[in-house]
């Protein structure tokens, strides 16, 4: 076979050499992250076992880099066997050392974008093996003309409208549709993301509709692909006909793809009624029916994001250094790694009652009025207005140091955590006494009004209910969170409030209960 010439080990050096020569930031703006020739192969191997035996292949890689899969299918099958090669390339940086390296073998090299390049016209041109590792570019670093395109571009082909904070992969996989035959496969090397994420809908929509979903392999979130991705990997594989009736696609996970960790089949039926994928096949989920859940008892909110934290957000010592007004001070929670425990004491004054107290500046004066009563706030906001009064969050507001209105709630839960075997629960729920509001590290639990008068009327009740939330199974918290490479979970407050109530359900009455909601459904007509 081919790689017997040493194409891989050739391929390596040079693939070390072009990545060195940019910078890791340059890297990660255009999502290249080169697959690791192990990772490769398994994939690889796998694809071509979906094809009939011996049926010939067309091969296509719409984002080759060096050419990491079509190295692996060189070792996997006999050359003669390769009727066609394509691969593309939109960075010259690495199209030209690729096109040099593979250019006596059957692989044809395009520079190009191939999310602009028009399909071919029919089945025979087209491709029956597909896989690639598409750049994982994050929408913010998709200019707006771009995002457009591709948005119309999508829905065209599909007819699925996608979100504008959609990643790039996501259009490489709906556009690569025209590029594939009939009963063509398909395999993508992907972040875990859309499993989970409100712009996934449309990609899931996509694949549970549009196409076979045959399998969808997620790696162990603490077993990052990438070293300098820190995202949570899969790799899915779909055949380009329309799913049966009554189908099932395969879920694993852990391991490797040729030996997961995990095995289940799941109806295409329960995912379309499920937000959440990325709880197959690892969490044994039950119909919640019509389930009590936390968002029945809570409103619940993101802690404030101050646009800069160590500009407003100050110990008692920092402001009388800077000799400021406490006035426009209010107490506000550290992190979790410096809360001592998950009860927060309170002084006379209301403050966290704790070593680390911090203080949150929030003013709606003007500055010309803090120039004439406040001078000292006023010359603490000219140092950093150079800098803090551009960033993001800052220049959409009047004046721009003002803080969103927030009140201190009893309830808060950390917004990060793991799954740490050796912690028993990664996320942490704080019964706070102080009047402090929390930062965006947290997400605050306000009971609802009619909660809210049940907890007036006792005194006690507030500590049992912060108990009974402690008690809520680690899996079931895990089971709503979006995971991320390094085995890192963080909880939304909608995912929050997705999390069944247990003993709490008895402070609903059945009239407030709600019906789960389902995944919304385009209006589509594949027919």
């Amino acid at each position: 076979m081919e790689r017997s010439a040493g194409y891989e080990t050739r391929r390596l050096i040079i693939q070390a050499d072009l990545d060195q020569r940019k910078t890791k930031a340059e890297r990660n703006r255009l999502g290249q992250f080169a697959t690791p020739t192990a990772l490769a192969s398994d994939i690889v191997t796998y694809g071509t076992q979906l094809l009939h035996k011996n049926e010939p292949i067309r091969f296509l890689d719409p984002a080759l880099g060096t050419g990491s899969f079509y190295s692996a299918l060189l070792d996997t099958v006999n050359t003669d066997r390769i009727e066609a090669a394509q691969g593309f390339e939109l960075d010259k940086h690495y199209a030209d050392p690729a096109k040099k390296l593979w250019q006596d073998t059957p692989l044809k090299i395009r520079l190009a974008d191939f999310t602009v390049v028009e399909p071919p016209k029919t089945d025979s041109e087209r491709y029956n093996l597909l896989i690639c590792n598409p750049p994982y570019v994050r929408h913010h670093h998709i200019i707006n003309s771009q995002k457009v395109r591709l948005q119309s571009a999508a829905e065209y082909v599909c007819g699925v409208r996608f979100s504008g904070l959609s990643g790039l992969y996501c259009y490489f996989l709906v556009l690569s549709h025209d590029w594939i035959n009939e009963d063509g496969i398909a395999g993508w090397l992907m972040p875990s993301e859309f499993m989970d994420v409100n712009y996934g809908q449309a990609l899931k929509f996509y694949l549970l509709n549009r196409v076979t979903l045959l399998r969808l392999h997620r790696f162990d979130p603490k077993d990052v692909q990438f070293e300098e991705a820190l995202v949570s990997s899969a790799v899915l594989w779909y055949r380009k006909k329309k799913p049966g009736e009554n189908h099932m696609i395969e879920f694993t996970y852990g391991g490797t793809l040729s030996n997961p960790g995990i095995t289940r089949f799941v109806k295409a039926k329960t995912l379309r009624a499920d937000e959440k994928w990325s709880r197959y096949p690892a969490m044994q989920v039950k119909d919640k029916g019509n389930k009590v859940t936390l968002s029945n008892l809570f409103n619940i909110k993101r802690g404030l994001a101050t646009g800069d934290n160590r500009f407003f957000i100050l110990t008692r010592d920092q402001i009388e250094q800077n000799k400021l007004p406490m006035k426009f001070f209010k107490p506000i929670l550290p992190s979790p790694r410096f809360l001592p425990g998950d009860e927060v004491p309170s002084d006379n004054d209301g403050n966290p009652d704790i070593d680390r107290q911090l203080f949150l500046l929030d003013c709606d004066l003007s500055e010309e009025q803090l120039k004439v009563k406040f001078p000292s706030l006023w010359r603490y906001l000219e140092k950093g207005k150079p800098t803090v009064a551009n960033r993001y969050l800052c220049k959409s507001r009047k004046p721009w140091y003002a803080q969103e209105k927030r009140l201190s709630s009893q309830f808060v839960c950390t917004y990060m955590g793991r799954d740490n075997l050796k912690k028993k629960r990664p996320f942490r729920f704080i019964f706070n006494h102080s009047k402090a509001v929390a930062p965006n590290v947290y997400l605050m639990l306000y009971p609802k009004p009619f909660f809210a008068k049940v907890l007036s009327h006792d005194p006690n009740l507030a500590h049992r209910i912060w108990l009974l939330l402690n008690q809520i199974p680690p899996d079931v918290l895990l089971s709503e969170a979006r995971v991320y490479g390094g085995g890192l979970y963080k909880l939304e407050p909608k995912e929050l409030g997705n999390i069944p109530a247990g003993e709490l359900s008895d402070f609903v009455p059945p009239s407030m209960r709600h019906e789960p909601k389902q995944m919304k459904l385009f209006p589509v007509d594949w027919d």
